[in-house]
């Protein structure tokens, strides 16, 4: 595998190198022909049903199938605006409202009012004809109604509200994180390289690697349907390991050419070293993200299937496009040049700083790993303790007027918030209506609000289903603890009489929840096995050496257990609320700790691999192992702080938008991932790897290449 992975960048730079005008134009087309399909070939998106998991997903399955499942609805609260409501004054808006949605487009029926149980509100059900109805009619009826009532809040949330402002708020966000990165990305490969062309090329390929991607995946999406939130985490992993690989080659060029090389050298010698890193770190970022396949969820197979793509398509614009431009533009590509920055560049010398900082590591090894392992465990202890759950109510921006309404709404009407819905088939129609009104008896005498509930039974009497509401929120522990009771206790009780032929099952947002965690917790082992082994598998093979694989996979295990600790410290406990500007739902968005697990071990595994690669280099000479770790992470830690920086920068970005999940990712990379390439990188690795010495570092035959004399010596510190 090492061979084969060293001949292909190598021979790719050298025919880019050698056809310059043709690897250009090439990429050209590809990006264009791969836009084009985006325009040309519609997106096949995930259906509503492919979600379904488990129990829940039966249970929404047969109602669907019976035409029992509840149509769109909007609702309309009426409550006052302070003190005790005047009932006839609420009578009277309601009455408006009633009057002015059934004049609406796209209203199909609109219900009675009805009053809340303390009598502080009213609640008027409208009906709509289907899920895509436009709100905005619906919204100016309310937004009139609430004009002629000054003394009263008249205020709508539902299905279709509800989504739109959803919608629209993730564009904004996205938006508004697509616009603030890029100038960031670009301040900071200025801040690298001193001159504008050189710190422009990494963007420029990363933006035409997310394009072509974005692209790709339109016909790709008929194979695997594609997730609405996919765009976002292409553009997301596009950029960080587009600059990261480019950055990569580019300052190891630089370098070369500054050591004396021409440019035609320089970029060949690119080629077989950090080039043979890019495609060693891209098939590790690969397997990583492969591993969310293993979930077998639409969710995560849709991201999954994005990320590969973008990173496979920035792998390959790194040895073939990127060598031939550095060619066309030899020197040029260091001008124009930014004076102060550029005088900067040039004059602090490789492994200044970090050889500084590595000295007392170096020197002191059992003292570094024993300080740094104990700060890594400080922070990873409350990783134990996370809890997830699915997005609710609770993770949406409280400055949405319709997450507003819906929230005031299922605090008076709690009906409307969650429930249980229990759906019987195969029975004979009585017998089902039957046995589903002692349940609600039964369930209203232990968790559930069974007020009102009634059975709906299907048009050939083959389906019957009750909606039972419970006083708790959908991620309260005890919404949890009652459904499992009511499919364990209850329901076998209620229902044994029904015959053999029935079955039944429980649907609702709380049993969703409690089906997603409970596949999550026995796919997760695999995925975790998969992710960690495949990685120190490919370790193993590009390095050759076992005691490398493992020590990878210690500190990927590392960095996640950090991730998931500060995760849980900061959206579960609340730490950093009013910096950050959110109210703690109390748990984890449960997607969010296996997304930051899959692209926190295959981003980290970018710079891992880089330094590896330069360690065996100079192993390969006959350095001395603990010389050549010195030197080897001095050398690379420059490019190493510029590749996280974008990466944290990016990451950060996230941090500060308003959308729950949003912020949770950011918050975790961009942390992790901190923490990973400063203390893990700087401290644990170097420490670990001089305790080993020699032994994991099998001895091949010296090559001596030139690459390696023509760097410049790093400043060590003994």
């Amino acid at each position: 595998m090492s061979l084969s992975l060293s001949a292909l960048p190598t021979r790719a730079a050298r025919w880019s190198a050698t056809h310059p005008w043709r690897a250009i134009g090439a990429w050209l087309a590809f990006v264009v022909i791969a836009v084009g399909l985006a325009a040309t070939v519609s997106t096949n998106e995930v259906d509503d049903a492919d979600y379904r998991v488990g129990e829940s997903g039966r249970a929404e399955a047969a109602i669907e199938r019976a035409g029992l499942d509840d149509p769109p609805t909007e609702n309309v609260l009426v409550r006052a605006r302070s003190g005790e409501l005047d009932a006839a004054a609420a009578q009277d808006a309601a009455r408006e409202v009633s009057e002015r949605m059934r004049g609406a487009d796209g209203v199909a029926a609109v219900g009675d009012a009805v009053p809340s149980a303390d009598g502080t509100a009213l609640l008027v059900p409208v009906e709509l004809t289907a899920d895509d109805v436009d709100a905005a009619p619906l919204l100016d009826a309310t937004a009139a109604v609430q004009a002629a009532h000054p003394d009263l809040v008249v205020a709508q949330a539902g299905d279709v509200t509800i989504d739109e402002a959803i919608d629209e708020r993730v564009g904004e966000d996205l938006h508004s994180a697509e616009f603030i990165s890029l100038p960031i990305t670009l301040v900071l490969m200025l801040l690298a390289f001193g001159a504008l062309i050189a710190a422009g090329l990494p963007v420029l390929l990363a933006a035409t690697s997310v394009a072509a991607t974005i692209g790709i995946s339109a016909p790709i999406s008929w194979l695997v349907p594609a997730e609405s939130t996919v765009l976002s985490m292409v553009v997301l992993i596009g950029m960080a390991v587009g600059v990261d690989y480019s950055l990569f080659y580019l300052k190891r060029e630089r370098q070369e050419r500054a050591a004396g090389r021409t440019t035609l050298d320089a970029v060949a010698i690119a080629a077989q070293t950090s080039g043979h890193a890019i495609v060693v770190s891209g098939a590790a970022v690969i397997a990583a993200l492969a591993g969310l396949f293993v979930l077998t969820d639409v969710t995560f197979n849709s991201l999954a299937t994005g990320a590969i793509l973008v990173v496979a398509v920035a792998v390959l614009g790194s040895i073939t496009v990127l060598p031939a431009l550095l060619v066309k533009l030899g020197r040029w590509v260091d001008r124009p040049r930014i004076p102060l920055l550029w005088r900067l560049t040039r004059r602090v010398r490789t492994g200044t700083i970090s050889g500084r900082v590595l000295g007392p590591v170096v020197r002191h090894p059992v003292a570094a790993l024993v300080v740094s392992a104990i700060g890594i465990g400080a922070l990873a202890v409350p990783a134990f303790t996370m809890k997830t759950h699915q997005a609710s109510i609770e993770t949406l921006p409280a400055d949405i007027p319709a997450v507003q309404t819906l929230r005031e709404i299922t605090h008076a009407f709690p009906a409307e918030g969650t429930a249980a819905q229990v759906v019987v088939t195969g029975a004979e129609p009585d017998s089902a209506r039957s046995a589903l009104e002692r349940l609600a008896e039964e369930a209203g005498r232990r968790d559930f609000t069974t007020d009102g509930a009634a059975v709906r039974t299907s048009e050939d009497g083959g389906t019957a289903v009750i909606d039972l509401a419970l006083p708790y929120e959908e991620s309260d522990d005890r919404a949890t603890e009652a459904i499992e009771r009511l499919r364990e206790d209850v329901l076998p009780a209620a229902l044994a009489d029904l015959g053999a032929g029935a079955s039944w099952a429980v649907g609702g947002g709380a049993a969703e929840s409690l089906d997603y965690a409970e596949k999550q917790s026995e796919r997760m082992p695999y995925l975790l096995g998969f992710v960690l082994l495949l990685t120190m598998v490919m370790m193993v093979l590009a390095f050759r050496s076992v005691l490398l694989g493992l020590v990878s996979t210690v500190l990927n295990l590392a960095s996640v257990g950090v991730a998931f600790g500060l995760l849980a410290v900061v959206f579960q406990h609340g730490v950093g609320e009013e910096l950050l500007d959110f109210t703690s739902p109390g748990f984890v968005i449960d997607w969010i700790p296996i997304f930051v697990l899959v692209v926190l071990v295959g981003l980290s595994m970018d710079y891992h691999v880089f330094v590896l690669s330069r360690i065996r280099e100079l192993v390969d000479t006959g350095l001395p192992a603990r010389d050549a770790v010195h030197r080897g992470i001095a050398d690379t830690a420059g490019v190493i702080a510029s590749a996280a920086a974008v990466m944290v920068s990016v990451f950060a970005i996230f941090a500060t938008l308003s959308m729950m999940e949003m912020k949770m990712m950011g918050v975790g990379l961009s942390a992790a991932i901190l923490i990973d390439a400063t203390v893990i990188r700087l401290v644990v690795l170097p420490a670990v790897l001089v305790l080993l010495g020699e032994r994991a570092w099998p001895r091949r035959a010296s090559r001596t290449p030139t690459e390696v004399r023509a760097m410049p010596e790093p400043v060590l510190v003994r």
